[in-house]
């Protein structure tokens, strides 16, 4: 169901699968981490691609997506790489210079990831036939980590840099863009069914600034990708320029939980489109999560080419029963193959009205 929508084919019923799906808010997950650190998880294959079939299996969701992180790619690149607790990811060396940009190596990802390949084949082997997913970071993501040594609120240096010496930029980030073609392009190779490109920090940009310095180099991923299996190009607070986003390219357009689906769909064009509850609804009760699943399924009006998602990741307090309650609502209030009898059903109507 989930590749038909990817498709824009119509369904059964709506595909729900959630980004970070596997992670802190599940027990096992916890358990797991209190015995091997974040990155030794990723690089650990068997472990990793049972920490993807766990989750999936547990709470039903129409695909996998593999355990893993964006940031690999910037261990890979030999700039050192730390999980802290309470503080996220710390880069070692961060990319400050264009003295710093031209000593980057071109990384073979074959070499420096395989970890990640391995996983993928594991985890396909396990799944029955459910679709699995791979992903990477965008390069304006991948970069904004590498230029500011971590996550930012403004991002001042990444845009200096943008802004100053837009030559250098560009080298970095054309590196980068290249490195995640190759990385993205093995997952595939590996059996990903489908690939997520995560643009997590795009919304800090204008849209003038991302037509110049992102989308190109966005474009370059997704162009290369084109055919092979379906791509979902996803970014956060990309309503200023959703058109621009969606021009980067993507089978499967995401979108955040600030916009409306409708809206969304009358700016992208015929695309398959994946959202889009806001995470923190999964922090209240059934019921309401219930009402909210309904509300995006009634904008969503049984049109196809919908993949029902978060609007970001799954937030690392979410009770799991909220998650399956999520998932069991989606299949049940999409369910049917008569779109009229099924728009009844979504507004807790009988079919005779």
């Amino acid at each position: 169901m989930f590749l038909k929508a990817c498709r824009g084919e119509r369904t059964p019923y709506t595909p729900v699968w959630l980004m970070r799906q596997a992670g802190r808010y599940m027990k096992e997950y916890r358990e797991l981490r209190d015995k091997i650190s974040f990155l030794n998880l990723c690089r650990k294959p068997e472990t990793a691609a049972r920490i993807t079939v766990e989750a999936q299996q547990k709470i039903g969701a129409d695909a996998a997506i593999i355990f893993s992180d964006i940031l690999l790619v910037v261990d890979a690149l030999g700039l050192g790489l730390d999980y802290l607790k309470g503080d996220g990811p710390q880069v070692r060396r961060p990319v400050r210079s264009t003295s710093d940009i031209d000593r980057l190596p071109d990384v073979e990802p074959g070499d420096k990831l395989a970890y990640v390949y391995s996983a993928i084949r594991s985890a396909k082997k396990s799944l029955n036939g459910v679709p699995l997913i791979g992903f990477a970071g965008a390069p304006f993501t991948i970069a904004s980590y590498m230029i500011e040594g971590g996550a930012s609120k403004d991002f001042a240096r990444t845009k200096r840099l943008m802004r100053s010496d837009p030559p250098a930029w560009g080298r970095l980030a054309s590196k980068i863009a290249r490195l995640t073609l190759r990385h993205l392009a093995a997952q595939i190779e590996a059996g990903a069914d489908c690939v997520q490109l995560f643009d997590s920090w795009v919304g800090a940009l204008g849209r003038d600034e991302y037509k110049e310095h992102v989308l190109p180099h966005s474009r370059h991923v997704l162009k290369g990708l084109a055919g092979r299996v379906p791509v979902i190009h996803f970014g956060t607070g990309t309503g200023p320029f959703l058109e621009a986003f969606a021009e980067a390219g993507g089978d499967v357009i995401g979108v955040d939980h600030r916009m409306k689906l409708a809206d969304a769909w009358k700016r992208i064009g015929p695309r398959a489109i994946q959202g889009n509850l806001d995470p923190q609804i999964l922090l209240t009760d059934p019921d309401r999560i219930r009402d909210e699943a309904q509300d995006i399924l009634l904008q969503a009006a049984g049109r196809p080419g919908h993949i029902f998602n978060l609007g970001h990741g799954v937030l690392p307090n979410t009770p799991v029963e909220n998650v399956i309650a999520l998932v069991d609502a989606v299949h049940e209030l999409s369910r049917g193959s008569d779109p009229d009898l099924n728009q009844s059903k979504l507004r807790g109507l009988t079919p005779d009205g």
